[in-house]
Order: C-alpha cells, then sequence, then structure tokens
C-alpha cells in the first residue's frame, strides 16, 4: 500500500482511527421492533390490500416515524458522524439489496429504513459544508411528508385542486420579489429544466414557427451565450435543443467569476458579421463554484441593444432577492430579464427538489409547451381550465413540490426568509474573518460575493514559502486527502475542486440554518487537524 492510498484510508493516520469519533447506535436496526405477530406480517396484510389491518398499519407507520425521528436528532446532534463511510465494494456487502421473490416481513422493512439512514449521509448535519443544498428544515420535510401521502400529480385542478392553488399563490409572490407585475411561472425538476424551459420559450417566442415547422422556419444559425462560469446545464440546453454546443458561446470571466460584458458585446457582433442570429444570453447570478454574479444590468442593455433574450439563471443565488441588506449590488437588474431560474432548495433551505422558472409575459409557457391532448385537458370541464398546468409543461406528470415551500414560507413569514439570508451571509463573513486571523494556516482566494468561500489549507511545511503556481500545485494535492481523511472521519465534509485559473482548492458552503460560528470555528479547526502533518 502506498502513502497516498494509506492516508486516503486511514492507514498509518492517527486522525482516520475510528476510535476517534463516537459511533452512536441510535440508528441501529436492532431498536426498532416492531411486536412479534405484525413483525412476521408482510405488506399484504397492511392496508389497503387487508381494509381490517387498521392498527397493524399503525404500528408499522408509528415505528417508520421512529426511525425518521431518531435521523432528525441525530442529524442535529453535532457528535454524531456526518456518515459512517465505506468504499463501495465494502458497502455492498453490509447491505442487503437483493430484490426478492418473495415478500419479506415487516421487520426486516422497518430494518431496512433504519439500514439505509444509517449508513446514509447526514446532509442537515451542521458539520455538512458540501453542497449547494443542505440543511434539514423541519417544516419544510413535514410538507413532504404530507406531499408523499396524499400522492397527487399536479397536471390538473381537478386532480390537485389545492396544490395548484398554492402553486399559484407562491409563484405569484416570487414574480413580485423579482420585480415583475404578472407572467407566469412552474415549478419544475430542478435548475437544470428550469433553464431549459427558459430556452425553449425564448426561442418559441423569437421563432414561434419553430414549434410546427422546426428549423426551416429559423432565419439562420442561432447562437446563444453565457458566461464561461456557468452550470453546465445552460450549455446542454444547445445540445439537447439542436443547437450544438459550438453554438454555445463561452464567454470569459474576470478572477471573481463574473462575466466580462465587453467580450459578450465583442462575441454577439463578431457572430453576427458571419451571419448568425445571436438571440438567448445567458446571466449567472451566483455560480456554482465561485458564487459570482454577473453584473445584470450591463447584460441586460447589451441584451436591449442587439435584440436578445435575456435570461438569468439564479438557481443559487435568488435566495439573497428576499434580502435587503444582500440584494443589491448582486442582483440590481433582475427585473429586467425576461427569465429568471430560481431554487428554493438551495439558500432558502426548502427540501429537494423544488425549483422554479419564472418569466416576465403571461402566455409564453402554453403557447410554447402545449399539446393540447384531449384524454386530459378537455376544454369543456365544469372549472376554469386556466388553472389546470399540465399543458404548460413538457413533462406531463409532475411531482407536488409546493406544499413544503407554501408551508415553510408560512412557517417563516417573508421577514422570517429575509432574516435567514442575512444570517447565512453573515455566517460567510465571519469565516472570512477567521481564516484571515488564521493567515498561515489558510490562504482566501477571494471576498466572496455569496456563501462560497474558497480557500486553500496551509500546511506546516510550505508556511512562510513564497505562494506562486508551484505552491498552488503543491496546495492542491493537499485538498483530496484532507477530504478523503475528513470522509474517513465522518467528522466534516467540505467540497474541493479546481476551476479555470486555479488547481484544487477548497469551497465550502454555508446554507444550512443549522451552521452557528462554532460550527465555522470547528470546520477550519478539524481541516487543520487534519493535514496539519502534510
Amino acid at each position: 500500500m502506498n502513502r497516498k492510498r494509506k492516508l486516503l484510508t486511514g492507514g498509518e493516520d492517527p486522525h482516520c482511527s475510528s476510535q476517534n469519533t463516537e459511533e452512536k447506535m441510535s440508528l441501529n436496526p436492532n431498536n426498532y421492533k416492531l411486536s412479534d405477530r405484525t413483525g412476521r406480517l408482510t405488506a399484504y396484510d397492511l392496508q389497503p390490500t387487508t381494509v381490517a389491518a387498521g392498527s397493524e398499519t399503525r404500528e408499522f407507520l408509528l415505528k417508520v416515524i421512529d426511525v425518521l425521528l431518531d435521523f432528525v436528532k441525530s442529524t442535529n446532534d453535532r457528535n454524531e458522524k456526518i456518515l459512517d463511510f465505506h468504499h463501495p465494494e465494502d458497502m455492498k456487502r453490509l447491505l442487503d439489496l437483493e430484490i426478492p421473490d418473495r415478500a419479506v416481513t415487516l421487520q426486516q422493512l422497518i430494518e431496512d429504513c433504519a439500514t439505509t439512514l444509517k449508513y446514509g449521509v447526514k446532509t442537515g448535519h451542521p458539520h455538512f459544508f458540501n453542497q449547494l443544498s443542505c440543511g434539514l428544515d423541519l417544516v419544510s420535510m413535514a410538507g413532504e411528508w404530507l406531499t408523499a401521502t396524499a400522492n397527487t400529480n399536479m397536471f390538473t385542478y381537478e386532480i390537485a385542486p389545492v396544490f395548484i392553488l398554492m402553486e399559484n399563490v407562491v409563484l405569484t409572490k416570487m414574480r413580485e420579489i423579482i420585480g415583475w407585475n404578472g407572467g407566469d411561472s412552474i415549478l419544475a425538476p430542478g435548475g437544470s429544466i428550469s433553464n431549459l424551459y427558459a430556452f425553449l420559450a425564448a426561442r418559441h417566442k423569437m421563432f414561434p414557427g419553430y414549434k410546427e415547422r422546426g428549423a426551416s422556419a429559423l432565419p439562420g444559425q442561432l447562437v446563444m451565450f453565457t458566461s464561461d462560469q456557468c452550470h453546465y446545464s445552460i450549455k446542454s440546453c444547445s445540445s439537447v435543443c439542436g443547437l450544438g454546443t459550438d453554438n454555445c458561446v463561452m464567454v470569459p470571466s474576470d478572477e471573481n467569476g463574473r462575466m466580462i460584458t465587453k467580450e459578450l458585446e465583442r462575441l454577439i457582433v463578431e457572430r453576427k458579421q458571419k451571419g448568425h442570429v445571436p438571440f438567448f444570453v445567458n446571466a449567472t447570478a451566483g455560480t456554482t463554484v465561485l458564487g459570482a454574479f454577473d453584473p445584470l444590468n450591463e447584460v441586460a442593455d447589451i441584451c436591449q441593444r442587439h435584440n436578445c433574450w435575456m435570461h438569468v439563471d439564479a438557481a443559487w443565488g435568488g435566495g439573497l432577492l428576499l434580502s435587503r441588506k444582500y440584494r443589491h449590488p448582486r442582483l440590481s437588474g433582475v427585473e429586467r430579464a425576461d427569465s429568471v431560474t430560481w431554487n428554493p432548495h438551495k439558500l432558502m433551505g426548502a427540501l429537494l427538489q423544488c425549483s422554479t422558472i419564472h418569466f416576465k409575459e403571461d402566455g409564453l409557457l402554453i403557447s410554447c409547451n402545449q399539446m393540447s391532448a384531449e384524454y386530459l385537458f378537455m376544454t369543456d370541464k365544469q372549472y376554469d381550465i386556466s388553472y389546470d398546468t399540465g399543458d404548460k409543461v413538457i413533462q406531463c406528470g409532475r411531482h407536488n413540490d409546493i406544499f413544503k415551500l407554501w408551508l415553510q414560507w408560512r412557517s417563516k413569514g417573508t421577514e422570517g426568509f429575509e432574516r435567514q439570508q442575512d444570517r447565512l451571509m453573515d455566517l460567510t463573513k465571519y469565516q472570512v474573518k477567521r481564516i484571515r486571523e488564521q493567515s498561515e494556516r489558510f490562504h482566501l482566494i477571494m471576498e466572496p460575493e455569496c456563501v462560497n468561500v474558497s480557500f486553500w489549507y496551509v500546511p506546516k511545511r510550505l508556511r512562510g514559502v513564497p505562494h506562486d503556481s508551484k505552491k498552488e500545485q503543491e496546495l492542491a494535492k493537499i485538498c483530496p486527502i484532507i477530504k478523503g481523511r475528513m470522509m474517513q472521519k465522518g467528522s466534516l465534509m467540505v467540497g474541493y475542486q479546481p476551476d479555470d485559473r486555479r488547481p484544487n482548492f477548497f469551497r465550502s458552503i454555508i446554507s444550512s440554518a443549522a451552521v452557528t460560528e462554532q460550527d465555522v470555528d470547528f470546520m477550519l479547526d478539524e481541516i487543520h487537524r487534519l493535514g496539519d502533518d502534510l
């Protein structure tokens, strides 16, 4: 075994000893026992198959709730591991994943539930700084439980009357916060699909004949533009929708990850001179890695001059629309966009998934996507069919993602969401302050615009060494080793990645309402403990 393998697996490394982190047994599958009689039954003995099995059904579901509540408790316990890490082949030996020919017992199903959570990642743990979506909002979680129980599709008012009205109210409120009066919106399965809806609506608005006649309705080769720091789903639109990735032009960004708008206009003019048709510009409000915000007013000016649709991908940074303190200048000009993606499952802390796409102009979604399937979208129903949303979307069946957000918003109020956004940003400032105070151990790459903090850890042997590209390459090698150690120990999760200008660096995310200043201190101290000897 080479040294790197030993460091990653914990061999000859005191930081990785499982004895250093107490492994509690709150999710031990053996702790959740049904009564002997119920435990021997199968799902066929529960409702609805066996109508009279009310007491057995209740006992089974209450035991499932016991497992879930213990997981919630352990998620919020800072002494618990974030994960009990095992490599894939080892994990396969720990789990029974086989699909049987005959039904297993209810007791086995309860143990399956406990085992699943025992070996999963606690993304709501206060020491989980790894992803843009983290935290465990209990009210949103309760909403998701109800949603699963209701098990309702969202394509017509007929089948989901209460949820359709909730969606209408919440999305109207979000458009008002963006700065629009009117318009239309829909909840989509993730920010990538939200961006796709924006692309489709833009093409339909500018070239309405495309829906029926395809490429023959276009005046020439369409071209779209986006920052080289954008989410990859923007480039994916060009592939999925037939432009080709060569016609998704990547606009250079500055050192902080913001689009250089002079380059945007130069590239638009350059493509026009080739006879191409620029039609769509994506501006990012909160890039995935650096958390950068493109200058929206400048982009809007350019789109206006060149007759381009302006889309703002605010999937990540959209939550700051709720903050009077931090909205400007980051999102100044967002109201000038034609469409906006905004994911409440990120900075707002709604449970996955909860993604919205908003349009300034009403009627585009239905005009672009309507297929008028008569077996679903009859026009002679007894209610106002404008509330039927299924013909607005490309997917027909649509999960109910609104109730958990509606319930969460009522639990906090808009003022509470504003305090939450301010708190996350203030914690980010605190982390930057602590990094600067420990400048011998940490190197801050840039002042963050969002809650993304980009930094290197500097181990003892590299302190005092001049900072140059050679040193950066050494610091980059340390990131995956520290990440491997923290996962083996289960004490912390912080992501790392390279970008166009830098090799591997740490990028921590503070988007969980559970995080405190003490958790930020723990993050930095733990990285130091895990990496000081490297």
